[in-house]
């Protein structure tokens, strides 16, 4: 009874130990290393972007204010409608303006008579001087009087006309082809000669411009990389993001730079320009710019599922070495590009990146390496060609270690 107990206690030691020494049979009878899918490491030239946030703003913009006093008769636009430069938004009473455009009329042709009657006499005067019947001061007089009387005709035409743009001034004309917002005034209102507050706003959004902000040191690195070249003239297309994560579909380019740096919070205004045929971007509107920053030479591309992290959060990837080795390596990684890694260190050219089966890829293990095809399955796909960037992406999670 005693051995058959010890038997007892002892018979889950056996089990165990029967089945760790399972798999090293197999492996003594020659079992074949597990298979792994990898990636041939292959430098090329990539352009590194960076993504700024930036607020639209329109192309042009024009406060509707009135030029001369007087009561608001009519508003003569579609609120939120488009408008062309010329046309009539606003009428005011005209009455007074007309009236002061009738006295100046009036004067005018008060001084057309005058100076006809100046222009007589000096006539009249020149015959008599002519026949020695008058004295030269009187022809004198009469010439100076013909003066005045031209100057006072003069006088008057500009009043006629100072008081003809008052009045034209009753008519507010739209100084700007664009769309117009809502009216800030009404019918029956008294407004002033360039009051403070508009009656309306007239923005072009044909064309807009996004405001993003970079930082100053940002802008010193572009500028050692880019030395004696203006950003606005060698800066490639940019793209944008909308407030929902779409990308829209028109391309932009850069077209200013502010030459200073905010003291406050020492960035630099960059302007870039897109076109806006469907009026999709508003101002004020929140965007994102992915923008070009520098072309990174000789650098990897490789996919984010293949990297993972040690325990002190570097990044690290498993490469197939001589006689099929697995061995870890760690990689300088400088930004993400669509669902790759750029890798700046930690490469060579030919060598085998471990992109699936990471979990039989144990450094030190002998694997089974197979180059990625064009139909192996999603993540699995293989490299993009030497010199072409993937396209944009949300980039993949890490994996962890």
């Amino acid at each position: 009874m005693p051995s058959i107990h010890i038997l007892r206690l002892l018979m889950p030691l056996f089990v165990t130990l029967a089945l760790v020494g399972f798999p090293l049979a197999a492996q003594q009878q020659g079992r074949p290393p597990p298979t792994v899918t990898v990636q041939t490491a292959k430098p090329q030239d990539v352009t590194l972007t960076t993504t700024l946030p930036g607020r639209v703003v329109a192309s042009a913009m024009a406060e509707v204010r009135p030029q001369v006093a007087g009561i608001v008769t009519d508003r003569l636009f579609q609120e939120g409608g488009r408008v062309e430069a010329g046309d009539v938004l606003f009428t005011i009473d005209p009455a007074s303006y007309q009236a002061a455009v009738a006295q100046a009329d009036a004067a005018v042709a008060q001084a057309q008579a005058q100076l006809n009657a100046a222009q007589k006499e000096e006539a009249r005067q020149r015959e008599l001087a002519s026949r020695n019947v008058s004295s030269t001061a009187a022809l004198d007089t009469a010439i100076a009087a013909r003066d005045s009387a031209l100057a006072g005709l003069q006088a008057a035409r500009a009043q006629l006309n100072a008081t003809q743009i008052e009045l034209d001034r009753t008519e507010i004309k739209a100084r700007l082809s664009g769309e117009i917002g809502r009216s800030l005034t009404s019918q029956g209102a008294l407004v002033t000669a360039s009051q403070a507050s508009p009656l309306a706003v007239i923005r072009n959004i044909d064309t807009v411009y996004v405001d993003v902000t970079q930082s100053a040191a940002e802008i010193i690195e572009w500028r050692r990389g880019n030395a004696g070249a203006r950003m606005a003239d060698s800066m490639p297309e940019v793209s944008l993001t909308l407030a929902d994560g779409s990308v829209y579909d028109q391309k932009g380019r850069l077209t200013a730079a502010e030459p200073d740096v905010n003291e406050q919070t020492g960035v630099v205004v960059l302007r870039m320009s897109f076109d806006n045929p469907d009026k999709l971007l508003l101002p004020g509107m929140y965007v994102q710019v992915e923008m070009p920053t520098r072309i990174a030479k000789a650098v990897f591309l490789v996919p984010q599922e293949a990297v993972s992290r040690d325990r002190r959060g570097q990044p690290v990837a498993m490469v197939v070495g001589a006689e099929n080795v697995v061995e870890a390596r760690q990689l300088t990684v400088v930004q993400d590009l669509g669902s790759d890694w750029v890798v700046t260190d930690g490469l060579n050219a030919g060598d085998r990146i471990v992109t699936v089966g990471l979990q039989m890829a144990s450094a030190g293990a002998t694997v089974n390496p197979e180059e990625a095809t064009a139909g192996t399955p999603q993540g699995q796909a293989e490299p993009a060609s030497s010199g072409e960037a993937p396209a944009a992406a949300e980039p993949a999670a890490t994996q962890s270690e």
